[in-house]
């Protein structure tokens, strides 16, 4: 049924005709280490990222073909603070044209990296940007015409890290890859060789490419040891087309402190965590019921993809802040227009109020520091077949979520938001002001959606 997710579980099938079972041992969960910044100036940087092709071992002694940036399967995390100038050299070391989009960063339309900004094999892209957003837990992934679903699935993409004064002068866990892990989610079908091929049958199509096997940072069934204590959970559904419904195997809550676009007024408490794909959230996991040894599972629709074990005592003891930040809340009278985005269609049908992407045409054109009201509404479905979900993207520019089907939205959605999603029948209300030029995507953030033609272009005119 077109909407339906896999069943996802710890032993998974790697192969859709002869349903071979692999089981994999445990392996610690890796940390995508921190691009290195080559430029001394503390109020500048500079980094340097190559796509390449590469092999991995995902299942041991099978190799799976990967494309990653510096190195065999998805990238560093890039951190840079609020007020930096930085540059980035992107090398092109594929054999086929690509780009790199900074999802959810706030810059011009030509330091964007949507589909008009290819970079050949061979030669190289660098786009100076300034950060002038709050702290945030932003990604970078190609966008080329017709060809993201494939690239990322095959490993091109990395997280974008945003601090400020507001995450400098929290109390919360903040030491990299000690109690504060980036979770890059993601599922692959795997064929019995170990490869994961990216050949589209007619479901794929229709609801976007869904893989039995749950994938962490590039690894399956991972295991990260924790201290005994807060930690703080980077999320990133990086699918490409999966709706993820994620909870502890013991049930215990946790505390949402930032949506896409940073923290929230304060932390919401929660049992269970939807991200649609390329949606992330930051929360809060005490561990300190856990004994050393003890373990805890990160469930997906109460199937297990990770493991938690305690490794003793933290060293620092963290209470829940009351408040997070102040977020200035845009009123609907500000909007100076109303725009609506209808995703209609199915399969190879799908678009956007009734068009599908053309690159030399502009879809909409909007004046630069206008505040707009956006109405999405998702509309395609085969009458008893229901519809898919489509999370909704736009390019340079983070907005607020002011209503879904009429109703206020979720507290965990009242933050800066990027992506959303909009369930079939749903209309969903967000406002923006729209404070960088240039030309502009909005899409599904089903890549295969996205690669068909549910995607269309605004133009932010000076």
């Amino acid at each position: 049924m077109p909407g339906q997710l896999p069943n996802l579980s710890m032993k998974q099938p790697f192969d859709n005709t002869n349903n071979q079972t692999i089981e994999t041992e445990e392996t610690n969960l890796p940390i995508p280490p921190l691009l290195k910044d080559y430029n001394d100036d503390p109020n500048k940087a500079e980094f340097h990222l190559t796509a390449q092709n590469a092999t991995k071992e995902f299942v041991p002694g099978k190799t799976t073909e990967t494309m990653g940036y510096n190195g065999d399967y998805l990238g560093p995390a890039i951190r840079v603070r609020k007020g930096e100038e930085v540059s980035v050299k992107v090398e092109n070391e594929l054999d086929e044209i690509t780009t790199i989009h900074w999802h959810g960063l706030e810059v011009d339309g030509d330091a964007d990296g949507g589909p008009h900004s290819g970079i050949k094999p061979g030669t190289s892209w660098s786009p100076e940007f300034k950060i002038q957003q709050p702290a945030a837990t932003l990604w970078y992934h190609p966008h080329p015409e017709q060809e993201t679903g494939k690239q990322v699935y095959k490993g091109l993409a990395g997280l974008f890290l945003i601090e400020d004064e507001v995450s400098d002068r929290l109390d919360i866990p903040k030491e990299y890859g000690v109690n504060d892990f980036p979770l890059v989610i993601q599922d692959k079908r795997f064929n019995s060789d170990g490869s994961f091929e990216y050949n589209l049958g007619m479901h794929d199509v229709m609801n976007g490419l869904q893989g039995a096997t749950m994938l962490v940072n590039g690894a399956v069934n991972p295991l990260l040891e924790v201290p005994s204590g807060m930690v703080r959970l980077r999320l990133l559904n990086g699918s490409n087309a999966s709706v993820y419904d994620l909870n502890f195997s013991n049930n215990q809550s946790f505390y949402q402190i930032a949506s896409d676009g940073g923290f929230l007024e304060k932390p919401e408490k929660m049992d269970n965590l939807v991200l649609g794909p390329a949606e992330r959230a930051e929360i809060l996991v005490n561990f300190s019921d856990l004994k050393k040894g003890e373990m805890v599972r990160l469930q997906n629709k109460g199937s297990e993809f990770m493991k938690f074990t305690a490794k003793g005592k933290s060293q620092k003891d963290f209470t829940i802040p009351n408040k997070l930040t102040t977020i200035e809340k845009i009123e609907p009278n500000q909007a100076v227009k109303t725009r609506d985005f209808v995703f209609e269609g199915m399969g190879p049908t799908v678009n956007i109020n009734g068009k599908q992407f053309d690159m030399d045409r502009i879809d909409e054109e909007v004046q630069l520091n206008d505040t707009e009201i956006w109405e999405i509404s998702n509309e395609s479905g085969m009458g008893m077949m229901g519809g898919t979900v489509h999370p909704f993207h736009a390019h340079g520019v983070q907005f607020q979520v002011l209503k879904r089907d009429g109703n206020p939205p979720p507290a965990n959605e009242t933050g800066w938001k990027d992506t959303v999603i909009v369930n079939p029948g749903e209309k969903v209300k967000v406002i923006a002001t729209f404070k960088y030029p240039g030309d502009f995507m909005y899409h599904c953030h089903i890549l295969e959606h996205e690669d068909a033609g549910m995607m269309g272009q605004f133009r932010v005119k000076e």
